[in-house]
């Protein structure tokens, strides 16, 4: 559903969340470690995140990737999905095919349109501080 820049890139905000709520910065080499991902992959997708201000990075000794805490609240993860993917997860087709619309059809599509209607609703309304502020945090993997 995602593509793998979207996936890795979810999983490394979360987890650079989590981290917010002890004003810790986190380097690149911690990030991919606990995401599961290439470290230079990872190093692209936070380019892309930082750029957008999804995340911050400070360089040097003290330095990482952080999300300031009063942000938490207001980044949902439709603000990262459509940094890393666009909107094309809320318009395209089930099957991938790209004529499929109301007039030609693929054999989801109107099956699909609700699934998309209930991720967009679920992705925007999902914000950081929820992710990083649940009693169950403990119990999330973030790798595969």
């Amino acid at each position: 559903m995602f593509s793998k820049t979207c996936e890795y890139g979810l999983r490394a905000v979360i987890f650079i969340a989590q981290q917010a709520k002890t004003n810790k910065k986190v380097s690149i080499s911690a990030i991919s470690e606990a995401i599961d991902s290439p470290q230079a992959f990872t190093a692209k997708v936070l380019q892309q995140l930082t750029k957008h201000k999804i995340v911050q990075s400070i360089k040097g000794p003290f330095g990482g990737f952080f999300i300031e805490e009063k942000n938490l609240k207001t980044i949902s993860l439709s603000h990262i999905v459509q940094v890393l993917d666009g909107d094309g997860i809320y318009t395209g087709c089930g099957l991938g095919l790209q004529q499929c619309n109301d007039k030609e059809p693929c054999p989801l599509h109107f099956k699909f349109i609700n699934i998309r209607e209930n991720l967009k609703k679920m992705l925007e309304n999902t914000t950081l501080l929820e992710l990083s502020s649940d009693k169950n945090i403990a119990n999330y993997y973030l790798k595969n």
